[in-house]
């Protein structure tokens, strides 16, 4: 278990939806920690306003100006140990992750994809849910592992597809979900109720299904 409160440092690349879910539950006191720092690899990601509107520190990487991904995972690492975070969440962090940064991190490290993980790793889960003829989507919170979209999962959830729906209307009631299974899973994991246990997800002591927790 985090003594005191965990400190909690968010990776983006855009908006900041989830970012700002998990501020407002922070603010709210319904999670366990604070965001102690927002880190983005592009300098115009809308998340950036949002955790200077909350007086959040916040770094720019640009990625571009790296030679190599393993260059920029380098300077990656050095600039998350100066905010020293419990618990590491990517919050639409568009970057493939090298696996030395990710062992440096396993365990500490969380992050949200909008699928039903295993179905759909990778770009474009709406539509090609919507393709298949799947009845049922949703979104994983998850431990991240050198395996792109297939690190331990510790929570899901599910909404339905209709048969009018569009990329966007799925898109839309899938991130509501988001909004609310990512700040509560940090909130497990500040806790120390959610853990990463010989590589597998365990909540409160007991290993979890390969789907994570996902009650109906």
């Amino acid at each position: 278990m985090i003594t005191d409160k965990a400190r909690i440092l968010v990776l983006l690349s855009g908006n900041g939806s989830n970012l700002q879910a998990i501020l407002d539950e922070s603010a709210a006191g319904h999670l366990a920690g604070d965001v102690v720092g927002v880190i983005a690899n592009r300098s115009d990601a809308y998340g950036l306003e949002r955790a200077g509107s909350a007086s959040i520190p916040t770094k720019v990487l640009e990625h571009t100006l790296f030679a190599s991904r393993e260059d920029y995972d380098e300077s990656l690492a050095g600039l998350i140990d100066t905010f020293e975070p419990d618990i590491i969440v990517l919050a639409g962090f568009m970057r493939i992750l090298t696996a030395d940064l990710v062992r440096r991190y396993q365990g500490k490290m969380i992050n949200i994809h909008p699928s039903l993980l295993p179905k759909y790793t990778g770009l474009n889960t709406h539509r090609r849910a919507i393709e298949a003829g799947d009845k049922e989507h949703g979104c994983s919170v998850h431990f991240v592992t050198e395996e792109l979209d297939g690190g331990p999962v510790i929570l899901q959830a599910k909404v339905p597809i209709f048969e009018d729906d569009d990329e966007q209307s799925v898109q839309q009631r899938v991130q509501e979900q988001e909004h609310r299974i990512f700040p509560l899973t940090v909130h497990w994991i500040a806790t120390g109720r959610a853990k990463l246990i010989d590589g597998v997800a365990n909540l409160d002591g007991k290993p979890l299904p390969s789907v994570g927790y996902a009650a109906d």
